[in-house]
C-alpha cells in the first residue's frame, strides 16, 4: 500500500508539474507553432517550382463553361498563367512578379497592369479573385497566426492581415490536415468580419513525392 501510495503522489505530481508548465508558457508558443504549419502548408500547395495543366469548370444558374490553361510557378513570387482555352480567350496571359501583376490581351495587342484595388475582383468570371490565381498575397509574411484548434486529424488556423499588408482579406480561417499538412476548408472574410467565400479541398491524391487536389 505505501508503494502504491507514493506512486499514485508522484504521478499526480508530474501532472501538476505539466499543468503548471502549460500554464506558463508564453502566447508566443502558440503562434510559433501556427507559424509553422502555416510554412509547411505554403511550401505543400506551392513547392519550389510547379508547372500545371488545369481545366476550370465556372458553373452558375444561368451558363456552365469550362477553360483550360498552364500555369508556371516559381514559390510565392512569380507565377505566369495562360488561357488555352476557349477561343475567344486563347492567349489571354497574367504575369506576377514580386508584388506586380499584368495582364496581356491578344486581341487588342496591350499589355495591362493591374492595381492593387482589382486583387479581389473575379477572376475571369469565376469564384476565384485576381489574388488567388497569381497568388499576390503570402500567407507566412502577410498575415499573423493564431491556433484556434488543435484535434487528431486537423488543425484550426485564424490569420489575421499585418498592419501594413496589401491584402484584400480581413480574416482567413484555415482547416488544415494533419495527414498531408494541406488545407481542408478555407473561409475568407471581408474587413467587416463578413464571410464573403469558402474554399473546400477535396480528393487528395498522391502525385510523386507530393501531394495534388485535382478536385479543389
Amino acid at each position: 500500500m505505501v508503494l502504491q501510495y507514493k506512486r499514485t503522489f508522484s504521478n499526480s505530481l508530474l501532472l501538476l508539474l505539466v499543468c503548471i508548465a502549460t500554464c506558463v508558457l508564453p502566447p508566443s508558443s502558440y503562434a510559433e507553432n501556427a507559424d509553422e504549419i502555416i510554412n509547411k502548408v505554403e511550401h505543400n500547395l506551392n513547392g519550389k517550382t510547379a508547372v500545371m495543366n488545369m481545366t476550370m469548370v465556372v458553373q452558375t444558374k444561368r451558363a456552365k463553361r469550362t477553360m483550360k490553361l498552364k500555369s508556371y510557378s516559381i514559390g510565392n513570387e512569380k507565377s505566369f498563367i495562360k488561357i488555352l482555352y476557349p477561343g475567344k480567350d486563347k492567349g489571354i496571359t497574367f504575369l506576377k512578379m514580386d508584388n506586380s501583376m499584368w495582364q496581356y490581351v491578344p486581341r487588342i495587342e496591350k499589355t495591362i497592369k493591374i492595381p492593387a484595388s482589382m486583387m479581389l475582383q473575379s477572376w475571369m468570371g469565376s469564384d476565384f479573385t485576381n489574388d488567388d490565381l497569381v497568388k499576390e498575397s503570402s500567407l507566412s509574411k502577410d498575415y499573423s497566426k493564431k491556433l484556434l484548434r488543435d484535434t487528431d486529424e486537423e488543425y484550426t488556423i485564424e490569420l489575421l492581415p499585418g498592419e501594413n499588408a496589401a491584402v484584400v482579406w480581413g480574416k482567413i480561417i484555415m482547416v488544415v490536415s494533419k495527414q498531408y499538412l494541406l488545407p481542408t476548408t478555407v473561409s475568407y472574410y471581408d474587413e467587416d468580419g463578413t464571410l464573403i467565400r469558402v474554399l473546400s479541398y477535396t480528393d487528395v491524391k498522391p502525385f510523386g513525392e507530393n501531394f495534388i487536389q485535382p478536385d479543389g
